[in-house]
């Protein structure tokens, strides 16, 4: 089984995002990604992942016909509606379809929240770790570059 540290890197690859910061909450269900702005338009939901301020951040609109609208405790026990979508996510060199809520993390460190639902029978989480993955991941990719020299 992989461990994970208190944060990591991880993929979107159906957004075509890479290392894209996340933090590994165990106290938190579900999922959670960055979004600037969603709203559903003739049926589909629009949305812009992250916001101007992060270096991730494109302006593309992404379109889901696939989703919910749902209500979920945030970290305050506070009932908020959020749109929920479902995704792959990429840790390790796991692809895992992932349901995410959509929320406003601007002003939070991590663009993206990790819960339990995902980790849970999946990874082993060592809060004294971090960017395990991530590590793995630059590793791999520097053997690979080595490989071709020799």
């Amino acid at each position: 089984m992989n461990v994970l540290g208190r944060y990591d890197r991880v993929d979107l690859p159906e957004f075509g995002l890479k290392n894209i910061h996340a933090k590994i909450d165990t106290g938190a269900w579900t999922c959670s990604l960055h979004c600037h702005k969603a709203e559903v338009i003739d049926g589909e939901l629009e949305f812009i992942l992250f916001d101007e301020e992060h270096p991730e951040f494109t302006g593309l609109k992404f379109r889901c016909k696939d989703f919910e609208n749902r209500e979920i405790k945030n970290s305050f026990g506070e009932v908020e509606r959020r749109f929920i979508i479902q995704t792959s996510i990429k840790i390790y060199d796991e692809d895992i379809l992932a349901e995410f809520s959509l929320s406003n993390r601007g002003s939070l460190k991590f663009p993206i929240l990790i819960g339990r639902k995902i980790l849970r029978d999946r990874f082993l989480i060592d809060v004294k770790k971090i960017n395990l993955s991530y590590k793995e991941k630059r590793a791999k990719k520097r053997k690979v570059r080595q490989s071709k020299f020799n």
